[in-house]
């Protein structure tokens, strides 16, 4: 990463543009990488006939060479923000990269980061330049190369879908008890065996044994940032005593709570969530406690 240099085009951002209704710019040949994102109003950019609307909410990465056009809201003003940049290092194939992301729509950071060019954009504090380069780096990174989110809800099958919702309900309170498997059966709307059938295909495991990864996984933070007793971190992960969770983590994780939580994270062994690509299922459960309840 030490090797990707960002280096702003002076007196191009970032900052902020208003158009009155109808506007356009171009058709233009674009000399530089440019990131534009909507404040308000909307507008249609066009790069080799293909139009493309813009709205609040999208961020667009223009690349040098391209010959495009910008036709702003018929009807309104429109503002947008804008910060124009050279590129200099190994950035990969650009032609891979998107021409838009969402902001806010992703687990990223970039919409802040866009406020925050803007601020320093105008407010100009003493290194303003160097902090604004930084944070356009870091922009670059998330758009182009950012964690794209796993098979969320709309991919994963109905069933389980709607056997998470049961899930989600039981373990509102912050304890991940078990589920039995006839009652989330009964929540997904199919048969037991249906639901066992559907898990396997998915998962490569069983819906009680899914389960029962996820509620193991809510022990880590609590190994690792609390002084909470075995007993009280196997009560808020849903096990009858600190022996049942310890033999139950063991035969998963391949070593003894005691044993994980002396372990730094980095040489600990993988979240049996990760491995077992339970991460989907993971987002659809209540947020874990790192403390006690």
């Amino acid at each position: 990463m030490s090797g990707r240099n960002v280096e702003l085009v002076r007196r191009l951002g970032p900052t902020v543009a208003d158009y009155p209704p109808g506007s356009a710019f171009g058709p233009r040949r674009a000399r530089s990488h440019e990131f534009v994102w909507l404040l308000a109003g909307s507008a249609t950019w066009s790069h080799g006939g293909e139009p493309l609307p813009l709205v609040p909410g999208t961020l667009l990465l223009v690349r040098p060479g391209m010959r495009d056009t910008f036709h702003w809201d018929p009807r309104r003003p429109t503002r947008h923000a804008y910060v124009h940049f050279r590129l200099a290092g190994d950035w990969g194939p650009a032609g891979d990269w998107p021409l838009v992301r969402e902001l806010g729509g992703r687990p990223d950071p970039m919409g802040a980061l866009c406020h925050w060019l803007l601020w320093l954009g105008s407010a100009c504090p003493p290194g303003w330049r160097q902090q604004a380069r930084e944070t356009l780096r870091l922009l670059l990174l998330t758009f182009t190369g950012g964690p794209e989110p796993g098979p969320g809800p709309a991919q994963l099958p109905g069933p389980v879908v709607a056997m998470m919702r049961a899930v989600r309900d039981r373990w509102s309170d912050g304890v991940a008890r078990p589920v039995p498997l006839p009652e989330l059966a009964g929540a997904a709307g199919v048969s037991v065996s249906t639901l066992c059938r559907t898990f396997r295909a998915r998962f490569g495991l069983g819906p009680v044994a899914a389960l029962e990864r996820l509620r193991l996984a809510r022990a880590e933070p609590l190994l690792w940032q609390s002084n909470l007793p075995l007993s009280a971190i196997a009560t808020q992960c849903g096990f009858a005593d600190a022996y049942h969770f310890s033999r139950r983590f063991h035969a998963v994780y391949g070593l003894a709570p005691s044993a994980f939580r002396a372990a730094p994270p980095e040489s600990a062994p993988a979240s049996p969530v990760e491995t077992a690509g339970l991460t989907a299922l993971e987002e659809l459960t209540p947020a874990r406690r790192t403390a006690a309840p």
